[in-house]
Protein backbone atom coordinates (compact mmCIF):
# COMPACT_ATOMS: atom_id res chain seq x y z
CA UNK A 1 0.00 0.00 0.00
CA UNK A 2 1.67 3.23 -0.89
CA UNK A 3 1.46 6.80 0.92
CA UNK A 4 -2.17 8.68 -0.47
CA UNK A 5 -1.42 10.72 -2.77
CA UNK A 6 -1.79 14.20 -1.54
CA UNK A 7 -4.29 16.29 -4.33
CA UNK A 8 -4.33 19.13 -2.14
CA UNK A 9 -0.35 19.77 -2.28
CA UNK A 10 -0.58 18.45 -5.83
CA UNK A 11 -2.97 21.41 -7.27
CA UNK A 12 -1.62 24.30 -5.29
CA UNK A 13 1.78 23.23 -6.70
CA UNK A 14 0.43 23.03 -10.28
CA UNK A 15 -1.67 26.44 -9.87
CA UNK A 16 -4.78 25.65 -9.82
CA UNK A 17 -7.36 27.02 -7.42
CA UNK A 18 -8.88 25.24 -4.10
CA UNK A 19 -12.00 26.39 -2.38
CA UNK A 20 -11.73 25.62 1.21
CA UNK A 21 -14.09 26.49 4.30
CA UNK A 22 -13.05 26.72 8.15
CA UNK A 23 -14.09 23.92 10.52
CA UNK A 24 -14.27 25.53 14.05
CA UNK A 25 -17.36 23.27 15.58
CA UNK A 26 -14.87 20.62 16.92
CA UNK A 27 -17.18 17.78 15.95
CA UNK A 28 -16.90 15.12 13.60
CA UNK A 29 -20.38 15.41 12.04
CA UNK A 30 -20.59 18.50 11.17
CA UNK A 31 -17.32 18.03 9.71
CA UNK A 32 -18.78 15.45 7.53
CA UNK A 33 -21.42 17.21 6.43
CA UNK A 34 -18.82 20.09 5.01
CA UNK A 35 -17.06 17.18 3.34
CA UNK A 36 -20.41 16.23 1.20
CA UNK A 37 -20.59 19.49 0.16
CA UNK A 38 -18.11 19.85 -2.72
CA UNK A 39 -14.98 22.21 -0.67
CA UNK A 40 -11.36 20.93 -2.09
CA UNK A 41 -10.09 21.20 1.39
CA UNK A 42 -11.60 21.92 5.25
CA UNK A 43 -9.46 23.49 8.25
CA UNK A 44 -10.13 21.45 10.83
CA UNK A 45 -9.22 24.73 13.73
CA UNK A 46 -6.93 23.69 16.75
CA UNK A 47 -6.14 27.61 17.79
CA UNK A 48 -9.36 28.57 17.35
CA UNK A 49 -11.82 26.23 17.76
CA UNK A 50 -12.12 23.98 20.74
CA UNK A 51 -10.53 20.94 19.53
CA UNK A 52 -7.76 18.93 20.89
CA UNK A 53 -6.15 15.90 19.91
CA UNK A 54 -8.83 13.15 19.95
CA UNK A 55 -11.18 15.77 18.29
CA UNK A 56 -8.70 16.78 15.13
CA UNK A 57 -8.90 12.87 15.06
CA UNK A 58 -12.56 12.08 14.95
CA UNK A 59 -12.66 14.27 12.05
CA UNK A 60 -9.99 13.37 10.06
CA UNK A 61 -11.91 9.97 10.48
CA UNK A 62 -15.26 11.41 9.50
CA UNK A 63 -13.79 13.30 6.58
CA UNK A 64 -11.94 10.06 5.31
CA UNK A 65 -14.29 8.81 2.88
CA UNK A 66 -14.84 11.86 1.19
CA UNK A 67 -13.08 13.55 -1.58
CA UNK A 68 -11.36 16.68 0.11
CA UNK A 69 -8.47 17.50 1.83
CA UNK A 70 -8.70 17.84 5.55
CA UNK A 71 -5.92 20.78 6.59
CA UNK A 72 -5.20 20.85 10.48
CA UNK A 73 -4.12 24.01 11.91
CA UNK A 74 -2.12 23.82 14.80
CA UNK A 75 -2.23 26.26 17.82
CA UNK A 76 1.38 26.93 17.59
CA UNK A 77 4.17 25.68 16.22
CA UNK A 78 5.12 23.13 18.47
CA UNK A 79 7.83 20.02 17.10
CA UNK A 80 5.45 17.88 19.73
CA UNK A 81 2.33 19.42 18.67
CA UNK A 82 3.09 18.92 14.53
CA UNK A 83 4.53 14.96 15.65
CA UNK A 84 1.16 14.35 16.98
CA UNK A 85 -0.61 15.17 14.06
CA UNK A 86 1.42 13.91 11.99
CA UNK A 87 1.12 10.37 13.13
CA UNK A 88 -2.97 10.72 13.39
CA UNK A 89 -3.09 11.12 10.00
CA UNK A 90 -2.94 14.80 9.40
CA UNK A 91 -0.95 15.56 6.03
CA UNK A 92 -1.41 18.90 5.11
CA UNK A 93 -0.64 21.21 8.04
CA UNK A 94 -1.33 24.77 8.68
CA UNK A 95 0.69 26.81 11.39
CA UNK A 96 0.06 30.37 12.46
CA UNK A 97 1.83 32.96 13.30
CA UNK A 98 4.97 32.16 11.30
CA UNK A 99 6.98 35.65 11.25
CA UNK A 100 10.49 34.93 9.76
CA UNK A 101 12.14 32.30 7.30
CA UNK A 102 14.03 30.82 10.38
CA UNK A 103 10.52 29.89 11.95
CA UNK A 104 9.70 28.52 8.84
CA UNK A 105 12.91 26.63 8.28
CA UNK A 106 12.76 24.97 12.21
CA UNK A 107 9.09 23.80 10.21
CA UNK A 108 9.92 22.54 8.07
CA UNK A 109 12.43 20.47 9.71
CA UNK A 110 10.12 18.91 12.13
CA UNK A 111 7.95 17.56 9.54
CA UNK A 112 10.50 15.00 8.12
CA UNK A 113 12.34 12.63 9.71
CA UNK A 114 16.12 12.65 10.53
CA UNK A 115 18.74 13.30 9.22
CA UNK A 116 16.83 15.88 7.44
CA UNK A 117 14.71 16.92 10.14
CA UNK A 118 13.48 16.36 13.84
CA UNK A 119 10.19 14.28 13.59
CA UNK A 120 10.02 11.45 15.95
CA UNK A 121 9.96 8.37 14.41
CA UNK A 122 6.81 6.02 15.77
CA UNK A 123 4.22 6.36 12.67
CA UNK A 124 4.61 2.44 12.53
CA UNK A 125 1.90 2.44 15.51
CA UNK A 126 -0.13 5.60 14.13
CA UNK A 127 -2.73 5.96 11.50
CA UNK A 128 -0.38 7.81 9.20
CA UNK A 129 1.22 5.21 8.37
CA UNK A 130 -1.93 2.64 7.94
CA UNK A 131 -0.91 1.29 11.30
CA UNK A 132 1.67 -0.14 9.46
CA UNK A 133 0.09 -1.52 6.27
CA UNK A 134 1.95 1.51 4.08
CA UNK A 135 5.38 -0.16 4.86
CA UNK A 136 7.47 2.43 3.17
CA UNK A 137 5.51 5.44 5.29
CA UNK A 138 9.26 6.58 6.45
CA UNK A 139 10.94 6.91 3.56
CA UNK A 140 7.53 8.84 1.34
CA UNK A 141 5.70 10.34 3.92
CA UNK A 142 7.80 13.77 3.02
CA UNK A 143 6.25 13.54 -0.45
CA UNK A 144 2.76 13.99 0.18
CA UNK A 145 3.12 16.21 3.57
CA UNK A 146 2.02 19.82 2.87
CA UNK A 147 3.11 22.58 5.21
CA UNK A 148 1.04 25.54 5.01
CA UNK A 149 2.90 28.71 6.99
CA UNK A 150 0.59 31.66 7.90
CA UNK A 151 1.92 35.67 7.74
CA UNK A 152 -0.45 37.56 9.74
CA UNK A 153 2.05 39.99 11.08
CA UNK A 154 4.07 42.85 9.66
CA UNK A 155 6.86 40.63 11.11
CA UNK A 156 6.11 38.59 8.61
CA UNK A 157 5.34 40.73 5.90
CA UNK A 158 9.07 42.26 6.29
CA UNK A 159 10.30 39.05 6.24
CA UNK A 160 7.99 37.34 3.42
CA UNK A 161 10.27 36.63 0.57
CA UNK A 162 12.66 34.70 2.28
CA UNK A 163 10.03 32.82 4.50
CA UNK A 164 8.48 31.88 0.59
CA UNK A 165 11.74 30.67 -0.58
CA UNK A 166 12.55 28.03 1.81
CA UNK A 167 12.16 24.84 0.43
CA UNK A 168 9.45 22.66 2.05
CA UNK A 169 7.12 25.64 2.76
CA UNK A 170 4.38 24.55 -0.16
CA UNK A 171 1.85 27.60 0.74
CA UNK A 172 1.78 31.01 2.34
CA UNK A 173 -1.54 32.17 4.06
CA UNK A 174 -2.38 35.45 4.38
CA UNK A 175 -4.05 36.09 8.14
CA UNK A 176 -5.88 39.12 7.32
CA UNK A 177 -7.65 39.78 10.88
CA UNK A 178 -4.52 39.49 12.48
CA UNK A 179 -2.37 41.20 10.37
CA UNK A 180 -4.99 43.95 9.95
CA UNK A 181 -4.93 44.21 14.01
CA UNK A 182 -0.47 44.40 14.05
CA UNK A 183 -1.12 47.19 11.57
CA UNK A 184 -3.23 49.15 13.94
CA UNK A 185 -6.68 48.40 12.36
CA UNK A 186 -8.22 45.87 14.47
CA UNK A 187 -11.98 44.56 13.07
CA UNK A 188 -10.98 46.69 9.92
CA UNK A 189 -9.83 44.33 7.16
CA UNK A 190 -10.69 45.82 4.47
CA UNK A 191 -9.19 49.06 4.80
CA UNK A 192 -6.86 50.42 1.98
CA UNK A 193 -3.85 50.43 4.14
CA UNK A 194 -4.45 46.94 4.90
CA UNK A 195 -5.98 45.83 1.30
CA UNK A 196 -2.58 47.48 -0.22
CA UNK A 197 -0.16 45.01 2.53
CA UNK A 198 -2.46 42.34 1.63
CA UNK A 199 -2.34 42.36 -2.56
CA UNK A 200 1.79 43.28 -2.72
CA UNK A 201 1.66 39.93 -0.04
CA UNK A 202 0.12 37.77 -2.33
CA UNK A 203 2.12 38.98 -5.47
CA UNK A 204 5.51 38.70 -3.03
CA UNK A 205 4.12 35.11 -2.65
CA UNK A 206 3.13 33.94 -6.03
CA UNK A 207 6.82 35.96 -7.09
CA UNK A 208 8.86 33.11 -4.93
CA UNK A 209 6.81 30.14 -6.90
CA UNK A 210 4.75 29.66 -3.95
CA UNK A 211 0.58 28.93 -3.31
CA UNK A 212 -1.13 31.95 -1.76
CA UNK A 213 -3.85 31.79 0.50
CA UNK A 214 -6.15 33.75 2.63
CA UNK A 215 -9.95 33.47 4.74
CA UNK A 216 -12.19 35.85 4.53
CA UNK A 217 -16.08 36.17 4.58
CA UNK A 218 -16.36 38.63 1.89
CA UNK A 219 -17.21 37.27 -0.92
CA UNK A 220 -16.21 40.15 -2.79
CA UNK A 221 -12.63 40.31 -1.39
CA UNK A 222 -12.28 36.34 -2.18
CA UNK A 223 -12.72 36.90 -6.06
CA UNK A 224 -10.23 39.88 -5.85
CA UNK A 225 -7.64 38.00 -4.19
CA UNK A 226 -8.67 34.77 -6.74
CA UNK A 227 -7.87 37.71 -9.23
CA UNK A 228 -4.44 38.48 -7.93
CA UNK A 229 -2.97 34.82 -7.60
CA UNK A 230 -4.41 33.34 -4.75
CA UNK A 231 -4.33 29.55 -5.44
CA UNK A 232 -6.28 28.54 -1.94
CA UNK A 233 -8.77 30.47 -0.48
CA UNK A 234 -11.01 29.37 2.11
CA UNK A 235 -14.79 31.48 2.01
CA UNK A 236 -16.14 30.40 5.30
CA UNK A 237 -16.63 29.02 8.43
CA UNK A 238 -19.34 26.47 9.39
CA UNK A 239 -19.70 28.20 12.65
CA UNK A 240 -20.45 31.63 10.54
CA UNK A 241 -22.45 29.41 7.82
CA UNK A 242 -24.59 27.62 10.58
CA UNK A 243 -25.61 30.37 12.81
CA UNK A 244 -26.35 32.68 9.87
CA UNK A 245 -29.13 29.89 8.47
CA UNK A 246 -30.50 28.96 11.92
CA UNK A 247 -31.13 33.41 12.19
CA UNK A 248 -32.64 33.31 9.33
CA UNK A 249 -34.80 30.67 9.46
CA UNK A 250 -35.83 31.68 12.97
CA UNK A 251 -36.23 35.80 11.13
CA UNK A 252 -38.64 34.36 8.77
CA UNK A 253 -41.45 33.13 11.64
CA UNK A 254 -40.58 36.91 13.46
CA UNK A 255 -38.22 34.88 16.08
CA UNK A 256 -35.05 36.82 15.56
CA UNK A 257 -33.47 38.48 17.93
CA UNK A 258 -36.36 38.07 21.02
CA UNK A 259 -34.86 36.70 24.53
CA UNK A 260 -35.64 32.53 24.77
CA UNK A 261 -37.02 32.93 28.14
CA UNK A 262 -40.16 35.07 26.99
CA UNK A 263 -40.68 32.85 23.67
CA UNK A 264 -41.06 30.33 25.85
CA UNK A 265 -43.13 31.95 28.35
CA UNK A 266 -40.98 32.00 31.63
Amino acid sequence: MPVPKNHFKAAIREDRLQIGLWLNMGEPLPAEIAGTAGFDWLVIDGEHGPNDLRSILAQLQALAAYPVEPVVRVPVGEPWMLKQVLDIGARTILVPMVDSADQARELVRALRYPPKGIRGVGAAVGRASAFNAVADYADTAEDEICLLVQAETMAAIADLENIAAIEGVDGVFIGPADLSADMGYLGRMEAPEVQEVIEKAIATITGAGKAAGILTFSESLNRRYIDLGARFVAVGADVTEFAAALRGLASRYGRGGEPAGQRAGY
